[in-house]
């Protein structure tokens, strides 16, 4: 296990993601963990999720999705207004 500032994380974001690969990285704000930082494979195998961004746009089913019943209230209706 890594540990990190959030300064040196904020200086070297790349070292950190290369740390990453083998090991969780913790992040620091006065000393107390924030943040963990994992590689995307860690993750997959913490959460047991096994499907990739692309295995899940390619779905052949999405086109049948309703997207509608994922809204959130009035927000999506409004039109900005141009002046």
């Amino acid at each position: 296990m890594k540990i990190v500032s959030s300064r040196e994380f904020n200086q070297d974001v790349s070292s950190a993601k290369r740390f990453a690969r083998s090991e969780p990285v913790f992040v620091t704000d006065r000393g107390r963990p924030t943040h963990v930082l994992l590689s995307i494979d860690a993750f997959r195998q913490l959460s047991g999720h096994s499907e990739s961004m692309v295995d899940l746009l390619a779905m052949p089913d999405a086109g049948d999705m309703e997207l509608d019943a994922a809204r959130s209230g009035a927000a999506w209706d409004r039109v900005p207004e141009h002046r």
